[in-house]
């Protein structure tokens, strides 16, 4: 049976955004199967009493150092947002309505890339608008999806699972039962896979 890999993510997170450049090619190495499951970051930190890493200013220096180095290990571009943090809920959800369509990769790798290679304040429709277009993508359409009931319950309940699960953050893998906190886990992931836990 094929292993698959939850990813629970928010575009938000410049560290989902660095295990987002690494585990398709993990996954080709592997025969896992990548499973994307979009959450809301700050739901998650609100229901968890945990605060982003920036709260806390030394942590947050150490935070910027560590994303360039792992941005050069990993030879992915990763620019700051100047807008950071970002309120993602927009995105997110556009993000869940395409989960599981064709355009799901489509969709997912041009908020990404518009949050962290070419920055922009992805919580302005306006700037959704352009940069879904520009990638070639429906984006009225992509928004009155995002705007639906059954969209925004399935945004919310996917939060709601993952603080049931543990999760306290994102990136956050789960490999069966197994958690996986971080884009530096990614060994433990892999290793997960092969079946070596």
């Amino acid at each position: 049976m094929t292993q698959k890999i939850e990813f629970l993510f928010d575009v938000g997170s410049p560290t989902a955004y660095l295990a987002w450049s690494q585990l398709p090619a993990l996954c080709e190495r592997t025969g896992a199967e990548l499973v994307y499951v979009p959450v809301l970051l700050g739901g998650i930190f609100k229901a968890t009493g945990n605060n982003p890493p920036g709260a806390v200013p030394a942590k947050g220096m150490y935070m910027m150092r560590d994303l360039a180095r792992y941005s050069a290990r990993y030879q992915v571009p990763l620019t700051m947002n100047p807008h950071f943090p970002v309120n993602t809920i927009i995105p997110m959800r556009i993000i869940t309505a395409a989960i599981g369509t064709p355009e799901q990769d489509a969709v997912i790798t041009a908020l990404y890339n518009a949050m962290w290679r070419e920055p922009c304040k992805l919580s302005e429709p306006e700037e959704i608008t352009r940069v879904l277009t520009a990638a070639g993508l429906d984006a009225q359409a992509w928004l009155e999806k995002a705007a639906s009931d059954e969209v925004k319950e399935q945004l919310k309940a996917n939060t709601e699972a993952a603080v049931k699960r543990g999760v306290f953050g994102a990136p956050t893998m789960f490999v069966g039962n197994e958690m996986f906190f971080g884009q530096d886990r990614l060994d433990f992931v892999e290793e997960a896979v092969k079946g070596n836990y």
